[in-house]
């Protein structure tokens, strides 16, 4: 019986450890799950992806181009326009460029947050406010 005390008792901290452990763990940005996080990360990758074609598309053409015309003329090698629920669009202004990556709102009452991302000419992503 003694044995038996012991193994909930070791179980019961082990599972405490565990709890705390994945409460702790960093998320992808601020109110988000941590699960999201590899999500998240893929999102910023496309955007920085995106972005580097625009720029190159910019250079040769002398213009923006939309995605579609990215990917027809090689300069993007995505064969899809979404992750996960995030799509992708791009905002251009002469030879300024914005990338935006958008996840419809979570349902009401949900405590999951779908930030939006945008990246520009710089080549920097950040949370879009």
């Amino acid at each position: 019986m003694r044995a038996f005390i012991g193994i909930l008792v070791v179980a019961a901290l082990g599972g405490l450890v565990y709890y705390f452990y994945i409460k702790s763990m960093p998320s992808a940005a601020p109110g988000t799950a941590p699960t999201q996080a590899i999500s998240i990360t893929g999102v910023q990758n496309d955007l920085l992806q995106i972005a580097k074609a625009e720029r190159a598309y910019i250079l040769e053409h002398d213009s923006c181009g939309a995605l579609e015309q990215l990917t027809s003329s090689g300069s993007l090698l995505m064969t899809r326009y979404e992750r996960d629920g995030y799509s992708y669009s791009i905002d251009c202004s002469g030879a300024s460029f914005t990338v935006r990556a958008q996840h419809p709102p979570a349902p009401e009452g949900s405590p999951i947050r779908y930030p939006a991302f945008v990246a520009d000419q710089n080549m920097e992503v950040r949370e879009a406010r």
